[in-house]
């Protein structure tokens, strides 16, 4: 699954610069079922890999956070009802499918209900392309997907408020078959003829096609106002990481670096949902955006465009997917990545929110995704325990938790 916040160039001069290549091999359809993005192929390090080591020897002061009544901004005429951000946001996240099934989604809900969650991520538009809602808007009308969704979404949404839970909705942004089959002609093109496609047989849209730029404002726009969504997160905000790259041509985006490329949609999208003079979450949403996790000890681009620094301007908050088990091995000198958890998400954390402190941002904008799903090992009660442990020793407290089947078998057993 996927990934938000604007690129930017060259303010990351703290650390030293890595190249990492991205790839996809076979098993590219299976791993995109676990995750929003895709394993690293690289060992590149940063010399910051020893903050990890000194976890341990630091003495750091349990954080209080005291649990706020839920601040509901009443529904007016235009807008629907609303939900403030809480402090401290703690995520999981809601397939497209399982959203459709209310007997499913009520034990994911109770979850929420039953332990220190407080919010759920519900997919807007996963990377089928297809609309998890009915509308008529006649832009997105033809795009609403006719496998899973939820006939009941705004009800749905608004049921989760009376709850009090915070409801974040996700956007897959520039993987979308169901759009590009529609627009070949925005998506990305194969040098060899047609439209592009990764090793799973999935195609992209161009990130410079400004028409579809619009088709993604829009559908934020009645995310928000119609069905009530309180924050929008961006994922799939990137060129394409895997497939025969060689042969992808990036027609629309052909006289930009791929940074500034996406840059450029992130500055045109900030403009649009949250124009000057708003007041974010007083009539314009909340918006987030996923970023690979390996951005936050990277300064490259990671070959799709992702620069931290360029994200952090345009969005509220920037969500590293700290999926160890999707980092390379050799990865700051581990054999076994998946050894080493609380390391490599306490690293990446202290390299990310130094960075976002560097650029003038509160370290609390970067609010990460962490992992409860099983690959290519079991992640145990105590693998999550690990990464909710690091997170708290980089000082931070908020996260959203990944398993694309739903089931959150670990993270269950740690919050009971």
């Amino acid at each position: 699954m996927n990934s938000h916040k604007r690129s930017s160039s060259g303010r990351y001069a703290l650390f030293g610069v890595a190249s990492v290549a991205i790839f996809f091999a076979g098993w590219a359809l299976a791993a995109s079922m676990l995750s929003p993005e895709v394993v690293y192929q690289s060992n590149a390090t940063t010399s910051a890999a020893v903050i990890a080591q000194q976890a341990a020897a630091e003495s750091v002061e349990p954080t209080i956070v005291e649990e706020e009544a839920p601040a509901i901004t009443p529904a007016v005429e235009g807008n629907a009802a609303h939900i403030k951000t809480p402090s401290v946001v703690r995520a999981v996240y809601m397939s497209q499918c399982l959203v459709g099934a209310p007997g499913l989604r009520a034990t994911l809900v109770d979850l929420v209900e039953k332990s220190e969650l407080n919010a759920i991520v519900v997919d807007i538009k996963d990377s089928t392309g297809g609309i998890a809602f009915p509308t008529t808007d006649p832009v997105l009308a033809p795009y609403v997907s006719e496998q899973c969704g939820a006939r009941d979404m705004k009800a749905f949404v608004a049921s989760l408020h009376e709850k009090g839970i915070y409801v974040i909705g996700r956007i897959t942004v520039f993987q979308d078959p169901t759009y590009t089959k529609a627009h070949p002609d925005l998506a990305v093109q194969n040098s060899k003829g047609g439209v592009w496609k990764n090793y799973g047989g999935l195609s992209f849209v161009d990130v410079g096609a400004k028409l579809f730029w619009d088709y993604i404002i829009r559908l934020s726009e009645v995310s928000y106002r119609q069905m009530g969504f309180d924050e929008l997160n961006y994922d799939y905000i990137r060129f394409p990481s895997d497939g025969p790259l060689k042969e992808a041509v990036y027609a629309h985006s052909k006289n930009k670096t791929k940074v500034e490329a996406l840059e450029a949609f992130f500055t045109y999208l900030h403009a649009k949902v949250q124009p000057s003079g708003s007041v974010v979450g007083e009539g314009v949403p909340v918006i987030s955006a996923d970023l690979f996790g390996m951005a936050s000890s990277h300064n490259d681009d990671l070959g799709v465009g992702q620069v931290l620094e360029s994200a952090l301007p345009y969005f509220d908050y920037v969500a590293p997917m700290v999926y160890v088990s999707h980092y390379p091995k050799g990865f700051n000198g581990y054999d076994k990545v998946n050894d080493h958890v609380y390391d490599i998400v306490y690293s990446e954390m202290k390299l990310a929110t130094a960075r976002a402190e560097a650029g003038g941002f509160p370290k609390t904008k970067i609010r990460p995704w962490l992992q409860s799903f099983d690959y290519p090992v079991p992640y145990t009660p105590e693998k999550v325990k690990e990464q909710l442990s690091a997170l708290h020793d980089a000082s931070l407290e908020s996260y959203m938790f990944w398993d694309a089947a739903n089931k959150y078998t670990s993270l269950r057993d740690v919050l009971q």
